[in-house]
């Protein structure tokens, strides 16, 4: 049995998690302040965003060095106190790994962008004006950046202040691996792998096919020529050491190129982030999403399931710090609790280790924004720039837009309590609260034994309590009804029936079983008849 198999995952946003300091920054200190709350809440590792040095142009996924804590976060000391309190507790930490790009103001890229004979000038891609292609970046416009010191252009899949690294280069790889080993002999049980499938580019860097304005140039980069080859090296020279585990962020990724990585045997990641299932109200193909589409995510979601099951193990997640609150996403404002039960029981009984994300599991909601100053986001600016400018859209129609992808949607400071700032700091966050945290917070959950929060507690330990919920087989039942969503999983002598409403409207309950062979265990109703209420969600078991 592999450990991660039977875990929870909780996802913590340090910048917007706790504030020990009170200078309206949460930190390291704040999420040792809580360990007590993650361990009731029932989760056994936590998934640290990047708390490295950095100039924050992307939030930390622009590192300026890999072995230092940035400073507003605390200080190594700190982090090692953190860890040894999780281990403690019994929870685990995993960190993000950012190893596509650097941050421009780590030491490599500064002796690099001055002296074309710089040692660290491979470790990046420079090229002549004459020698650069047309790809363009994951935020918008070209991908290459000029360099005025050497007078020549640097490759940014992502802003042009993040550098991309020339993996090809087997110095860079070395450079990964003491990276890796530093964190790991701290004690830190594995890594997130940002946007891992595409840290291999195709030699001579060619231009693109596309004629689109964005990813111009992907078939050059997406699981690109050498990839597999740079992932058994690390994982055969320092993760083969080491008791861990590896989740990597893939983008525009298939069941069938997932197992070329996570399948057992090659093991080169142990699961993978897809966004099949975040494309179910269009937010990924289309400058304005359409309505969220209920066949549309389930036909995601079962897709992976048939199609990794017994070869590979899935992740199953509804948010994160890209992605905005899964409650205005796929459920309902005004069914509040009764969806985000909803979800979270329809979500986390598939097959695969779950991730909550913080906020999630007392039902927080987009915040909203009405001025584009209060968004911090690089992506969310460059997106309303790139919009206004490419195809003229109006302020009115780019602000609407924000309101429903930015990322900042996630990032807007955990809810504890209701008092000034929602208790997250004593000083103005750096992000401002969703002024809704009155009324969703951690407190009010707490007092409330029909909360958001005490259903998660009782969800998380159902789960782990079954081995039909964690190891049993998948098979969906009337998949194209556009209202509602029902699966099994079976496993041994044990059969679960989830039956889970996405309507505000009283539904038909249709069953391929005569539901009297089965014994009702789980509920996000006190009280259920033959009709399914809004966005009830019931769980049945039959023994065999």
């Amino acid at each position: 049995m592999r450990w991660y198999k039977e875990s929870f995952v909780y996802q913590i946003y340090p910048r917007s998690f706790n504030d020990s300091n009170n200078d309206g920054i949460g930190d390291l200190r704040g999420i040792i302040e809580k360990i007590d709350y993650l361990k009731d809440l029932g989760v056994d590792v936590i998934w640290l965003s990047p708390i490295y040095d950095s100039p924050l142009d992307d939030y930390g996924y622009d590192i300026r060095n890999y072995y230092k804590v940035l400073p507003e976060y605390g200080t190594l000391a700190d982090f090692k106190e953190l860890i040894t309190k999780l281990h403690a507790n019994g929870i685990k930490l995993i960190m993000d790994l950012v190893i596509n790009h650097t941050s421009d103001e780590h030491e490599w890229f500064l002796d690099a962008r001055k002296n074309k004979n710089s040692k660290y000038r491979d470790y990046y891609f420079f090229r002549d004006k004459d020698e650069i292609n047309n790809w363009t970046s994951f935020f918008g416009g070209d991908a290459w950046e000029y360099n005025p010191d050497t007078d020549d252009y640097y490759l940014h899949l992502f802003s042009k202040r993040q550098p991309d690294l020339n993996l090809a280069n087997p110095k860079v790889r070395e450079e990964i691996k003491k990276i890796l080993r530093f964190w790991l002999d701290l004690g830190v049980d594995g890594f997130r792998c940002d946007v891992i499938n595409i840290i291999s580019k195709t030699e001579g860097l060619p231009n693109g096919k596309s004629i689109l304005p964005i990813l111009r140039g992907s078939e050059h980069y997406l699981n690109g020529p050498k990839i597999h080859e740079y992932l058994q090296e690390f994982k055969n020279d320092v993760f083969k050491d080491y008791n861990m585990f590896t989740v990597g962020e893939c983008v525009f990724i298939t069941p069938e190129i997932a197992l070329t990585y996570i399948k057992e045997g090659v093991d080169e990641l142990n699961m993978v982030f897809q966004f099949d299932h975040m494309a179910a109200d269009n937010f990924l193909i289309k400058w304005f999403p359409t309505k969220f589409k209920v066949r549309k995510l389930k036909k995601a979601l079962s897709k992976w399931q048939y199609k990794i099951n017994g070869k590979g193990w899935n992740s199953l997640y509804f948010e994160n710090h890209d992605q905005p609150r899964s409650i205005n996403r796929f459920g309902s404002l005004k069914y509040h609790k009764e969806s985000a039960k909803m979800l979270a029981t329809y979500l986390f009984l598939q097959q695969g280790t779950p991730y909550i994300y913080q906020g999630q599991e007392i039902g927080m909601t987009n915040p909203a924004y009405e001025d584009l100053n209060d968004y911090k986001d690089i992506e969310t600016h460059n997106i309303y720039k790139f919009g206004r400018s490419k195809f003229k859209f109006s302020h009115k129609r780019m602000m609407r837009k924000i309101k429903l992808m930015s990322r900042d949607n996630a990032r807007s400071p955990m809810q504890w309590r209701d008092a000034l700032y929602a208790g997250f700091s004593e000083s103005e966050p750096w992000l401002k609260v969703n002024p809704n945290y009155k009324e969703i917070n951690v407190e009010n959950n707490l007092k409330d034994d029909d909360s958001i929060l005490n259903y998660y507690r009782k969800l998380i330990k159902f789960k782990k309590n079954s081995k039909a919920l964690i190891y049993g087989d998948y098979l969906e039942h009337y998949p194209k009804n556009k209202h509602f969503a029902m699966y099994e999983r079976i496993y041994n002598n044990e059969k679960y029936l989830i039956v889970a409403s996405f309507s505000e409207k009283e539904l038909k309950l249709k069953s391929p079983y005569d539901l009297a062979d089965f014994e009702l265990v789980l509920s996000n109703y006190k009280e259920n008849d033959e009709k399914l209420k809004p966005y009830e969600v019931r769980v049945y078991k039959q023994q065999i």
